[in-house]
């Protein structure tokens, strides 16, 4: 006996389907699983997985497609290679010699050893149609892996079974328009919480449109919209924030801020969750290791692969707006926040300077703060 299946109206109306902005984080989920995913450009496809987290059974079967492109980040490959002018680069694709095992293309892609010795003989690099290699960089890089990308061509023949096998596909500039454009943010929760600083403390948190990490809107005290309100844009530093770290001054700062907001009798700090600059923590702490070796903030983020500073800081425009608050006098140091800001119609009527935390450990830090990203300590 067979029983007849009701569909009811509501599965299939319109408006149930994934929108573009689902589709990318999808893909980005699943380039942290270590899932490969497609990319298409015109009539070229190809496969694209992350060196850090693709298993060696799955590298194993995408060898019968040959042998893989290596995607580094041009800070990457000046690194690998420091002779060359490739950092000004985003990207460098690179042909590896047949048979080179997935263990030396993470090597490759992200080991403490840069030298150039790590690339076998017979590496080349390579060009490849625009902008697939962009858009594998942008996956690794929102999913806060290693900036390293295997590639590999599909043949048309091959196409529709990858994407029967639920392999995640999107157009190369459908990617990159998306994970380059500003969020959108909504408001799911908020309550009281007393603090040291001001009894009167609220928390509120913000959720990103495409399932991101969350921010915190941290209010102290009475905040007057209409009025210039004392601000500070934080970025998450779980080290100096929770653990007391000496080698960063972010918990002496965030303290420090939020004690002048209960002084004043009121002020907000956004609390960013764009840990190491961006990088995450996983990352951050490689860089750590290599600040152990005698490299420098900058330095160790460019031996990764990553730029100076890969936070967004218009997410911080964004939620200040949806608190309503349109002027700030600014806690910070760094002038690039408040250039987002005002280009973000956010009037920093003033920069208050924080300069606490100095220690013997993070000397170096600080000299490299000011030095290479224009951070004002004097």
């Amino acid at each position: 006996m067979t029983f007849p299946i009701a569909i009811p109206t509501a599965m299939t109306a319109p408006g149930l389907g994934v929108d573009l902005g689902e589709r990318v984080a999808r893909l980005v989920c699943d380039t942290r699983l270590g899932l490969p995913v497609l990319i298409g450009c015109g009539a070229d496809m190809t496969i694209v997985a992350p060196a850090e987290t693709l298993r060696q059974g799955r590298f194993a079967q995408l060898a019968a497609f040959g042998v893989p492109h290596l995607v580094l980040s041009g800070r990457r490959f000046a690194a690998l290679l420091p002779d060359t002018q490739q950092a000004t680069r985003r990207v460098c694709t690179l042909a590896l010699p047949a048979a080179t095992p997935l263990d030396m293309m993470r090597q490759i892609a992200g080991g403490a050893d840069v030298a150039a010795s790590l690339l076998p003989a017979g590496t080349v690099q390579v060009d490849c149609p625009d902008p697939l290699p962009d858009a594998a960089m942008s996956l690794a890089k929102a999913a806060q892996l290693l900036p390293a990308m295997l590639m590999w061509r599909i043949p048309a023949a091959a196409r529709d079974a990858l994407l029967r096998q639920g392999l995640g596909y999107l157009p190369a500039r459908d990617v990159l328009d998306e994970l380059s454009s500003e969020r959108g943010f909504g408001a799911v929760s908020s309550a009281a919480l007393p603090m040291v600083c001001s009894a009167a403390g609220r928390v509120k948190v913000f959720r990103p449109d495409n399932g991101g990490a969350e921010h915190y809107a941290i209010t102290v005290g009475t905040i007057a919209p209409e009025q210039p309100v004392l601000a500070r844009l934080h970025s998450a530093c779980f080290t100096g924030d929770v653990l007391g770290s000496l080698k960063c001054d972010c918990g002496p700062q965030l303290q420090a801020a939020l004690a002048a907001m209960g002084q004043a009798g009121g002020g907000v700090l956004i609390y960013l969750n764009q840990e190491g600059r961006g990088i995450g923590l996983a990352n951050k702490m490689r860089a750590y290791a290599l600040q152990d070796a005698g490299l420098d903030t900058v330095q160790a983020n460019h031996q990764l692969g990553f730029e100076d500073d890969e936070r967004d800081f218009r997410v911080g425009a964004t939620v200040l707006s949806s608190l309503g608050i349109r002027r700030v006098r600014l806690l910070t140091n760094n002038p690039a926040k408040m250039r987002i800001l005002a280009s973000h119609g956010i009037d920093v009527v003033e920069r208050v300077p924080l300069q606490v935390g100095q220690t013997q450990q993070n000397a170096h830090y600080l000299a490299t703060k000011a030095l290479k990203s224009g951070h004002i300590l004097s």
